[in-house]
């Protein structure tokens, strides 16, 4: 009877015990595991990130002004030139019949300029004869010595003189402007002639070189003929990227920038930001278009004079088009207190938690938050932040130094904790290898 009673005692033991184990294992399961950090004070340096090219800052293109057949080609690409320098002869045959046709032009139009000067000095002597006679002939008319058919004659040659120094002195004037129109169609053919030889408008190197001896150009006064090269000055170069209107705000003129050259790969050399489009570029269609604003940095010598060491005075380490990485340095936070990125996250003021609401409850706007981990509990803290580089994040307020922020997992942060969610603190070995599991 005891043994039986004992036996009862044992197994009721045994049932309690799996209903203490069973009920641990659920409470177990239930909380979340999760990874935490601990608040620090750090120096954080935001950053827009972009990508271009790089260019030099000076860059010149040289077009014909004239059209024509290239006779002399006195440079190539590459070249090393100075301001004044030869570098393109174009045929100038037909130019040179041109201004040999408006110095013709123009010395007949001379020649009839001094005809019509002359047929004037003559218009005006008869003039002169003409009106002396009429007065005479008026006073003889007044004294009755000379008929009224004598009298209308010598009034008639006075008018008649009259007109013809009017219309001397309007040939006269037509043949000057003759002259002058002639004196510009020559300036215009000497000009033209001149432009058959095309010279180095400032000193650099001929970064690219697109026409032969024998290529036929074409080119007007007017607008700009075919390119036939550029002139870069190598000295000053400048990485052209494009940043996007989100980020565009946060740049500003003078600030710093590390920039990474795909053929220099684990150099970072300095730059400054020194222009910044006002007005927008657009690429793609409809929901791809994308909007960025052009910005151009110039790299500074000193942070790439070891790659200037025993080279020629021209030498350049870049050459336009190379590929670059813009990091642009646009603020900087020191020894402040930050949390890992990934520990803030948003809410709503909707959700079934209500720990801080926002003042106005009709309201329904997202904070941003993140989750201490205090005594097995995820407590949820509003914040104010600041800057962020590619770690961290400068908290301005609602968290103290030292504190344990939940870090991960991401699903977790981002949207399955809630206020006092139940949660086990993990590091993340182990929570990654129950993710693999």
């Amino acid at each position: 009877m005891k043994g039986k009673k004992l036996w009862w005692i044992i197994g009721g033991a045994v049932v309690i015990l799996l209903v203490i184990a069973v009920a641990m294992n659920k409470s177990r399961d239930t909380s979340k595991k999760v990874t935490v950090a601990k608040s620090e004070k750090v120096t954080i340096t935001e950053k827009v990130t972009a990508n271009g090219k790089i260019q030099p800052a000076q860059d010149v293109k040289i077009s014909s002004d004239v059209s024509g057949e290239i006779i002399e080609l006195a440079v190539k690409e590459g070249d090393q030139v100075t301001k004044g320098q030869l570098l393109v002869k174009i045929n100038p045959d037909i130019y040179i019949a041109a201004t040999n046709r408006a110095e013709a032009s123009l010395n007949s139009a001379r020649a009839n300029l001094a005809t019509a000067n002359a047929r004037l000095a003559q218009s005006r002597a008869q003039f002169i004869n003409a009106e002396k006679t009429f007065n005479r002939n008026r006073q003889l008319f007044q004294s009755n010595a000379i008929s009224q058919s004598e009298y209308d004659n010598a009034v008639s040659q006075y008018e008649v003189a009259k007109a013809d120094v009017e219309a001397s002195e309007q040939a006269a004037k037509a043949a000057q402007y003759s002259v002058k129109s002639a004196e510009a169609t020559r300036k215009e053919a000497r000009d033209n002639l001149n432009r058959t030889e095309i010279y180095a408008p400032q000193s650099g190197t001929i970064s690219s070189l697109v026409v032969e001896e024998g290529e036929r150009v074409v080119g007007t006064a007017q607008m700009a003929g075919t390119e036939m090269m550029r002139i870069s000055d190598m000295s000053k170069m400048e990485v052209h990227v494009d940043v996007n209107e989100n980020d565009i705000i946060r740049v500003s003129l003078n600030d710093t920038a590390e920039v990474e050259v795909d053929s220099y790969l684990g150099k970072k050399f300095k730059g400054l930001v020194t222009e910044i489009a006002n007005a927008a570029t657009s690429s793609g269609m409809g929901t791809d278009q994308v909007t960025n604003f052009a910005v151009k940095i110039t790299l500074l010598p000193e942070s790439y004079k070891d790659l200037l060491e025993g080279k020629p005075a021209s030498f350049s380490p870049f050459r336009p088009g190379m590929s670059a990485n813009v990091d642009i340095l646009t603020a900087t936070e020191r020894n402040v207190i930050a949390v890992p990125i990934e520990a803030v996250t948003t809410r709503s003021d909707s959700s079934k938690f209500s720990y801080a609401k926002v003042a106005d409850d009709s309201e329904k706007e997202e904070f941003e938050c993140v989750f201490i981990f205090e005594n097995g509990k995820a407590m949820i803290r509003p914040v104010t932040t600041g800057i962020q580089d590619s770690k961290f994040i400068y908290i301005k307020e609602g968290i103290e130094l030292g504190e344990e922020i939940i870090t991960g997992p991401y699903a977790a942060v981002s949207r399955e904790l809630s206020h006092k969610t139940a949660v086990t603190k993990v590091n993340k070995n182990e929570l990654f290898k129950k993710e693999e599991e």
